[in-house]
């Protein structure tokens, strides 16, 4: 794999996987448009590393609350700001750990895998995100999130297993559903992609380890850290932006990107 291909594997999964565009769907979509092989399940571990530790950097203090309260979760004591927190993401993670399961043993997930697909997914999530966006009441924050809001979260994260549609996206909308504030959804949905990307992670990793050599460790660690870059600049613009700005223009890149896939799909 030449060095520029990497870059831009690593650079595209950082910029993507925090904002609600679909990082996979862009993974998917490189080799199709550059006319290069699929960068291999290696370098999708390496670039998630990236950007896992780019969200616990960016979130470290609620990474250490969260951290701490797992030994009271682990008893069974909810009592703490962090084993609550720790139990919720706990909650919100095990619909899509088993969901991606199923997906992989049945061969359904590399079936998704196609331009068609993302097309559709990304013009239709696009617009479920605008519609509850504009629509939804900003009346809960994160010290609202409950264990019957941590399963339904958990639910709308598992459709992203979909291709195109776009993990954090598709978290964010529901948590505008539910009457989350832009700012306090868009945490949540950060927050609960720290298990999700270490299960997804530990997936991977348990398949390529055995084939790992030196070259392919080399290309790991530089598309890590050109992914954690990418992903913390990607995500400080995102949560700042926030503060003034909907997600609209997210929607409006999905909407293009979507005819677009669908045009050459169809045509």
């Amino acid at each position: 794999m030449s060095l520029f291909y990497l870059l831009v594997v690593a650079i595209v999964q950082g910029i993507t996987e925090f904002l609600p565009v679909s990082s996979s769907g862009h993974l998917i979509l490189l080799p199709f448009f550059m006319g290069t092989q699929d960068q291999g399940q290696a370098i999708d571990v390496a670039v998630h590393i990236g950007t896992l530790g780019a969200v616990m950097i960016y979130f470290w203090r609620d990474v250490g609350v969260g951290l701490a309260g797992v030994p009271r979760m682990l008893t069974g004591k909810i009592d703490t700001p962090g084993s609550k927190l720790a139990f919720l993401l706990l909650i919100a993670t095990i619909p899509v750990v088993i969901l991606g399961l199923v997906l992989k043993v049945t061969g359904l997930s590399d079936a998704m895998r196609s331009p068609a697909v993302i097309g559709w997914t990304m013009l239709i999530f696009g617009l479920v995100l605008y519609w509850f966006d504009q629509k939804g009441a900003e009346v809960k924050t994160e010290g609202d999130w409950s264990m019957k809001d941590a399963v339904k979260l958990g639910l709308w994260q598992a459709i992203a297993l979909i291709p195109g549609t776009s993990r954090s996206g598709i978290t964010i909308t529901g948590a505008r559903a539910m009457g989350y504030t832009r700012q306090d959804g868009a945490k949540i949905a950060m927050l609960m992609s720290i298990p999700t990307i270490m299960a997804s992670g530990i997936l991977l990793g348990a398949e390529v380890v055995g084939d790992a050599d030196w070259a392919m460790l080399k290309d790991a660690a530089i598309g890590a850290v050109f992914a954690f870059i990418a992903a913390l600049l990607a995500l400080t613009l995102m949560m700042r932006l926030l503060k003034s700005v909907s997600f609209t223009p997210y929607v409006i890149y999905r909407v293009i990107l979507g005819v677009v896939l669908l045009v050459m799909s169809y045509t």
